[in-house]
């Protein structure tokens, strides 16, 4: 993966399907993010129409991924990270990680961004390619996550060790603190005591990342 994002294609078209890649996104995802059909960028990689991105939709796409604008077509000095380290947008997606009872996850298709320092990224140790965002549903975290809390969710392959997670028990997205338990077996643990830790095979969890970060009102 490291390789599809360090050495850029001289292809616009090559270069986005890389970086969609990377970052675990659809063609048609992206499209319906810069306001088109989902058809849309299907057709510019497989049929070249259009010939060229439009200046606003590559604008889009480059901050989305954290890339110059020329790595999409553009002119090289239509680079959007500027002098400094520049800025990474961070998508958010429709999805809630419940910290309560459960809540069904829905297409996993971003509607909008965040905006982060990309210095800042780097000295947390994080690659934009595998940050997204989600909304907290529920009062089970609380007050550590409060509902309609903003995550940033780290999804790199890492060794599980304890810490806030977000994870997945059959169709329902869960954000819980997570504790290895007995052999192949995770305990999830909620901050508000009126919810007592429930202990569950590791096989049943998928573990979707790592709680890095999170926002929202005071």
């Amino acid at each position: 993966m490291a390789n599809s994002l360090d050495a850029p294609s001289a292809d616009p078209r090559e270069r986005l399907v890389a970086l969609a890649n990377a970052r675990g996104v659809s063609l048609a995802a992206l499209s319906r993010l810069i306001g088109k059909n989902g058809t849309y960028l299907q057709q510019f990689v497989t049929k070249g129409s259009p010939r060229r991105l439009a200046e606003e939709d590559r604008q889009v796409l480059a901050q989305f991924f954290g890339v110059a604008e020329s790595e999409l077509g553009g002119a090289a000095e239509k680079s959007y990270a500027h002098k400094g380290g520049g800025w990474v947008d961070i998508p958010r997606l429709a999805l809630d990680a419940s910290a309560g009872p459960g809540s069904f996850s829905a297409q996993e298709v971003p509607f909008d961004t965040f905006r982060f320092s990309a210095r800042w990224l780097r000295e947390q140790g994080l690659d934009p390619a595998m940050l997204s965002a989600i909304a907290v549903a529920g009062d089970s975290m609380e007050p550590v996550l409060r509902d309609g809390d903003e995550i940033l969710v780290d999804r790199t392959p890492r060794p599980l060790r304890e810490g806030i997670h977000v994870v997945r028990l059959g169709e329902a997205l869960h954000v819980k603190r997570i504790q290895v338990a007995r052999p192949g077996m995770l305990t999830l643990i909620s901050a508000n005591p009126a919810y007592p830790p429930v202990e569950v095979p590791l096989a049943e969890v998928d573990v979707i990342g790592r709680v890095v970060w999170k926002g929202g009102r005071i």
